[in-house]
């Protein structure tokens, strides 16, 4: 979609990646302050920005100890919904480790220094990445993940989790969305029948293979097909919400 801002950064990936973050009454007490940049920043259609505040204002009114609750059932249980990109691709074969480590060097080039307990390929920090760079490259690589992210934007959608609103925001970016689903709010899940479709499904992610598939020598692993021959990336820290 067009915007009516012109920016050579967009804060708001980062804003909607804290809004991934474990509930914790730190990043809560700040939430207005998020809704208020992505406002700004007219990124997403209004309709789009209006579920993603609805999101915020449940959380906020609701039991935080809840919300935690409700977050490791959500994301935590099953690989299908995990938030750490790279399950999706090399689940746990010995592939995931280099391509963590290439995908954290391209964070260092942008000047962003995980901490120790930190991952590479969890979403929130992915946005984060993506807040440093130029705009137009920063939805190639989200484009680049869409097919996860909507994956799963559905499966929230269809149980009637709020979640879904971020997600929605998200591929809303970069022209795709959720689109109908059939409610399933009040059935029971079936966590292994979710990670048997994990394991059957072949994912990429920047490049990389699903493991059963072969590791493409002629990719990092972690580049965009548009950037796999020339990884070298300005710098240039945004200057707004910090953790």
């Amino acid at each position: 979609m067009e915007n009516n801002v012109n920016l050579k950064n967009r804060n708001s990936f980062k804003a909607l990646g804290i809004l991934l973050w474990y509930p914790n009454s730190e990043w809560l007490e700040c939430s207005d302050e998020l809704l208020e940049l992505v406002k700004s920043e007219n990124c997403i259609e209004a309709k789009d920005f209006d579920g993603v505040k609805s999101f915020v204002e449940t959380l906020n009114s609701g039991d935080l100890f809840a919300a935690q609750e409700n977050y490791v059932d959500t994301f935590d249980r099953v690989r299908t919904m995990s938030l750490h990109l790279f399950e999706h691709v090399h689940g746990d074969s010995r592939e995931r480790g280099q391509a963590m480590i290439d995908l954290s060097d391209r964070y260092l080039e942008q000047g962003l220094k995980l901490d120790a307990s930190e991952l590479p390929d969890y979403l929130p920090m992915f946005l984060e990445y993506l807040a440093t760079l130029p705009v137009e490259t920063a939805l190639e690589e989200l484009d680049e993940v869409s097919h996860i992210l909507k994956a799963i934007g559905t499966k929230l959608k269809e149980r009637g989790n709020n979640y879904h609103y971020i997600f929605q925001a998200l591929l809303k970016m970069v022209g795709q969305e959720i689109g109908e689903v059939v409610q399933k709010a009040n059935e029971e899940t079936s966590f292994e029948e979710l990670d048997k479709e994990w394991e059957e499904k072949q994912i990429e992610f920047l490049g990389a293979q699903n493991p059963e598939d072969g590791v493409d020598t002629n990719s990092c692993g972690t580049c965009p097909s548009s950037v796999k021959s020339n990884c070298s990336l300005q710098s240039n820290i945004p200057q707004g919400v910090t953790q």
